[in-house]
């Protein structure tokens, strides 16, 4: 058991990532559709993927489909900053092809094997989604597999609908089997301040500033994110990209980055090479490592620094599902309940973020939280009144409610709660979730659908496109061969 759980780990510094090229793709391609053809029409079919950065169950009777030939980067184009990649290639291997040119993508998702498919059908963010948006909106073009087993190319041009329907449809619509990305120039080195709040007001109305205007204190800001430990302790950290030569920090060993913010008071100072700022929150799970005991130092100096990455923490979680460890050998000689697993993202505006947080501290001792803020892109309100089924929606991505000139705040966090906080008015499974999807809603918010979701389907439909995941679906996927959006993300089918 512990060899197969440290099998197959990349180091966690750069490797040579050389590109697939596009025979390798079409191979791919090929193995992935000859997988489609041999399932029975009877049957619902999904990916047969190893890594999931899924917090959902998964039921029924699906067969797997063949992705084995589709986790590269088929070509970088250093002239026109672009890249052309296979749906299941992973954030860690697109960054280290493309560094080596001086690019990156405009927003990569925290997670190192989070895969470009998977974040732009699902939903992802970081610190630089204040001024880029969500890693929709910089693909350039996509082809997607159907419920039909048809292969379908979209873009602002072709296949429109499919095109802005697909963000946030979680696989209910198909699959992207390739997507041409905008990348941008980067500069080797990030500069980080961190500045210290002791209220949330004036955190939330520096962020919404600094999401607006792209600098504080004078200075431009590149990446913006943050992190509340408690009512009187948050912080923002405000990155700038620069080329400037220097001493780095290296929090991949000893030292660990979310605990490096904390001060007193005003403004702490760092600097990271940019690939260590990309992938600052893998190392430890952002927080969630304290859980193994990979943060206590005895510990941490024994922990091969090769396994403090998120896939092995994933790894650890999976065997804790498989065989109930913590409930079995800690909480049940104790007489304790299990308790239940609160892993989301919600989104509320900055005016909001102040009650959200509050009532968030009072509700649960969980803590730290994150904060990202997230802004669409410049030019994405073009899209609104493109297509024919969703040229009325006011939405450029319709799926997931954000519209343009609008800043919303990703609050995410990551742990759980004990039984005594199940609400009488929502009881039994997901009782605090529950609790939580509703004052995200009393708040105007909403959430990302990657983990468990108990919404009713009257809810869901005000939430997430009233009746358009339905209307494409009917077009590209007519039998069904993949569940529907709810099923997947409410009934985890």
């Amino acid at each position: 058991m512990l060899t197969d759980l440290i099998r197959n780990h990349r180091s966690v510094d750069a490797v040579e990532i050389p590109p697939v090229g596009w025979k390798a793709h079409e191979e791919g391609v090929d193995k992935l559709l000859r997988s489609f053809r041999a399932v029975p029409k009877d049957k619902r079919v999904r990916l047969a993927k190893k890594t999931s950065n899924l917090f959902r169950g998964r039921s029924g009777q699906q067969v797997g489909l063949d992705v084995s030939g589709l986790g590269g980067v088929i070509e970088v184009d250093p002239i026109a900053q672009t890249a052309e990649v296979q749906g299941m290639c992973t954030y860690e291997d697109l960054v280290d092809a493309t560094l080596p040119h001086g690019l990156m993508p405009f927003v990569v998702p925290q997670l190192k094997t989070i895969t470009l498919g998977g974040a732009v059908t699902g939903m992802g963010v970081e610190s630089t989604s204040f001024r880029d948006g969500l890693p929709h909106e910089s693909v350039l073009e996509m082809d997607i597999l159907t419920g039909s087993g048809e292969i379908l190319t979209c873009s602002r041009e072709e296949n429109v609908d499919l095109f802005r329907l697909f963000p946030n449809s979680y696989g209910s619509l198909g699959y992207a089997v390739r997507l041409k990305i905008e990348l941008r120039a980067v500069k080797p080195y990030v500069e980080l301040r961190e500045v210290r709040f002791h209220d949330f007001e004036s955190l939330a109305r520096t962020l919404d500033d600094v999401s607006r205007t792209h600098s504080y204190d004078g200075v431009d800001v590149h990446g913006l994110d943050g992190v509340v430990f408690s009512p009187e302790e948050s912080y923002l950290v405000m990155a700038r990209f620069t080329e400037e030569d220097g001493p780095t920090s290296d929090y991949t060993r000893e030292e660990i980055f979310y605990r490096s913010l904390q001060h007193a008071r005003g403004i702490r100072r760092d600097r990271l090479t940019v690939r260590d700022y990309i992938w600052r929150w893998d190392t430890d799970w952002f927080w969630c490592s304290r859980a193994f005991g990979a943060q206590n130092p005895r510990v941490r100096k024994v922990w091969p620094r090769q396994l403090r990455r998120s896939s092995f923490y994933w790894k650890l979680v999976r065997l804790d599902r498989k065989y109930e460890l913590e409930y079995n050998f800690i909480k049940k000689p104790k007489g304790l309940p299990r308790g239940e697993r609160v892993v989301q993202d919600i989104e509320v505006t900055p005016e909001n973020l102040p009650e959200f947080l509050r009532w968030f501290f009072t509700a649960s001792d969980i803590q730290p939280v994150w904060l990202c803020p997230i802004r669409l892109r410049e030019g994405v309100e073009d899209l609104v009144g493109t297509g024919s089924l969703a040229a009325d929606s006011p939405a450029p991505w319709p799926l997931y409610p954000l519209r343009p000139d609008q800043t919303w705040v990703n609050v995410g966090f990551w742990s759980g709660v004990e039984g005594n906080h199940v609400d009488p008015s929502a009881p039994g499974n997901g009782a605090f979730n529950r609790v939580i999807e509703a004052k995200v809603s009393e708040l105007g918010g909403h959430k990302s659908l990657y983990s468990e979701a108990f919404y009713s389907p009257e809810e869901f439909a005000e939430l997430y496109g009233g009746d358009l995941p339905e209307r494409i679906k009917a077009l590209t996927d007519p039998d069904s061969r993949f569940p529907g959006l709810y099923e997947k993300t409410v009934n985890d089918a």
